[in-house]
């Protein structure tokens, strides 16, 4: 897979691509990253990439000129991708993007700054993504949580498959996790880890996901493949939740 990326403040990306998951598949050839400043698709001596807003009002707006020449250039003649913008006013970003988003062989992420991008640079944009209903001092923090999570759903970068299937068999949150030792600080791990009863096992992690999910994110109910038992279980769940807050 490859992923360019356009940004005012290139060496943001040098740390947190050194390390760990994203660094080893660069390594392994999974995954080329290249970062490209913008500032070098100026044309004028002092690469300048904002101007005033037309209309007046607070702060600079980026130039389209600059934008233009870079996404233009790195999208050239047999480009099969998307250009992303990483935007407040777009789609938010869930899993279900990161899975689309990793099928694809190549991804542009433009990082705006300022006030916000020039409006018709939006005529070379495939997506506008948004990670929250808050505002941050630029595109690049957006691009690397987007980018580590396609990555690590790109085949072999993660040591284990069973790790992605078990993510994307639904949208629960995921069930509690326990490693040694048994006995910490007074807490014990749960009886039924311990027994090495693998179908006792998946059935408690299954209903640990589910409990975890109602008491969570109740919201993400909604899209999961549920049998009639665990709707059965969720309202005696949410029964005896009603009738503790009533107490």
């Amino acid at each position: 897979m490859i992923i360019d990326v356009v940004t005012i403040f290139p060496r943001m990306f040098d740390s947190p691509f050194a390390e760990s998951i994203i660094h080893r598949a660069q390594e392994q050839g999974q995954l080329q990253l290249r970062i490209h400043n913008l500032r070098d698709y100026c044309l004028d001596r002092h690469r300048v990439v904002d101007d005033y807003p037309y209309g007046g009002g607070a702060g600079m707006v980026m130039r389209p000129e600059p934008a233009f020449r870079a996404i233009q250039h790195l999208r050239g003649e047999n480009f099969s991708g998307e250009v992303i913008l990483p935007s407040p006013a777009g789609e938010p970003f869930s899993q279900r993007v990161a899975e689309k988003l990793s099928r694809l062989p190549q991804l542009i992420i433009f990082c705006p700054h300022y006030e916000g991008l020039d409006e018709r640079v939006s005529t070379l944009v495939d997506r506008e993504i948004s990670l929250g209903d808050y505002v941050l001092t630029g595109g690049e923090l957006p691009a690397m949580v987007m980018i580590d999570a396609v990555v690590r759903l790109q085949p072999g970068v993660l040591g284990s498959a069973e790790s992605l299937a078990e993510e994307s068999f639904s949208p629960l949150l995921e069930y509690p996790h326990y490693t040694r030792p048994a006995q910490f600080a007074g807490l014990q791990v749960p009886e039924v880890l311990l027994s090495g009863h693998h179908v006792r096992i998946r059935e408690w992690r299954r209903r640990q996901a589910l409990r975890r999910t109602l008491s969570r994110r109740p919201d993400l109910l909604v899209d999961a493949q549920l049998t009639a038992q665990e709707e059965a279980l969720l309202a005696d769940w949410r029964e005896q939740d009603k009738n503790l807050e009533e107490v």
